[in-house]
């Protein structure tokens, strides 16, 4: 099929959308598809559409829908979809919800956030990751640092501070030190960091980074915090289950539908006390931390290629 894959995120563009865009065209062609990506569809022959964003990518939707009734059009919940825009944008994001022939989940419980009529759209395909190589490193009682990362792009939905917030004025005798990465959605966000950095000798904001530089991040930190106020799946947390870095995340829908309701790395959605004790006692208490990693390293065959690209195929097989 010639398939035509819109999303939001510009060419260049470190966003998530962006990358999960690119792996599913890798994944398509692999099928053997032609896949077209771009930001926008106005026009043009396709077989098929795939479109990351109900809202956002909402006049595409209609364009191809009205231009190619017959032909299959499959939307992706995102984040933002779910979370937000189903409730402030809804005739937007339910219409592309209704027009769609399939819908694309990243984790278990996004079935919940949509009307019940559509959930039989619903196909949930997790977002795989590579396999990364920890570093074990001996005296790890003696390590100078304990090293948490947060990864994703400053702006509201991930309230990105909240690791920073939580280890002002630890004990002395604790060594958790924060390491940020992502670019800053705007300025007020960029100064924000500057001006925690210059209060708060435990975090540092690096910016954006390569992606190379973040799977060294996963390699040689001892954790990685997820604060986000909202998530439709987030990749970060495939990267982390296969690098077999433990996590300790918000209490959000999107978290939970990936590491599961029992999972005990969870702390309430934007409470900075409660992530403060979440990575003191990851810090402390080494067997806590080594069952956070190992529940996490249980999760990792979820996020396996193979079964990501399998998922694809499947979904497009229902409409040939």
């Amino acid at each position: 099929m010639k398939i035509i894959l819109v999303t939001p995120a510009l060419p260049h563009s470190r966003a998530g959308n962006r990358a999960t865009a690119i792996r599913w065209r890798n994944i398509l062609r692999d099928l053997g598809h032609h896949v077209h990506v771009d930001t926008i569809f106005s026009t043009g022959k396709y077989d098929a559409m795939v479109a990351l964003h109900s809202w956002r990518s909402a006049d595409s939707i209609q364009n191809f829908d009205e231009q190619h009734p017959d032909k299959p059009l499959i939307v992706a919940l995102t984040g933002t979809d779910l979370y937000k825009f189903i409730k402030t944008n809804p005739k937007k994001t339910l219409h592309s919800i209704a027009v769609s022939d399939a819908l694309v989940a990243l984790h278990d419980l996004a079935y919940q956030a949509i009307p019940k009529q559509y959930c039989e759209k619903l196909s949930v395909i997790y977002q795989s990751a590579k396999s990364i190589n920890r570093k074990n490193k001996k005296n790890k009682k003696n390590k100078k640092h304990f090293d948490v990362c947060v990864i994703g792009h400053l702006r509201d939905e991930k309230d990105p501070l909240r690791a920073a917030y939580a280890v002002r004025n630890l004990p002395n005798k604790s060594k958790i030190r924060i390491k940020q990465f992502g670019k800053a959605h705007d300025m007020k966000w960029a100064d924000l960091a500057e001006q925690e950095m210059e209060k708060n000798p435990r975090y540092r904001w690096y910016g954006e980074v390569p992606h190379w530089q973040i799977r060294k991040e996963y390699a040689t930190n001892q954790l990685m915090v997820l604060s986000s106020k909202m998530e439709g799946g987030a990749n970060v947390i495939s990267e982390a289950c296969v690098a077999g870095i433990p996590i300790i995340a918000s209490n959000i829908v999107g978290s939970i539908g990936l590491l599961g309701k029992s999972y005990p790395g969870y702390y309430p959605v934007g409470k900075t006390n409660a992530l403060r004790k979440q990575l003191l006692k990851a810090e402390m208490d080494h067997i806590y931390l080594s069952n956070l990693q190992r529940l996490c390293a249980k999760k990792s065959s979820l996020f396996d290629y193979k079964k990501e690209k399998n998922s694809w195929k499947k979904l497009l097989q229902k409409f040939k």
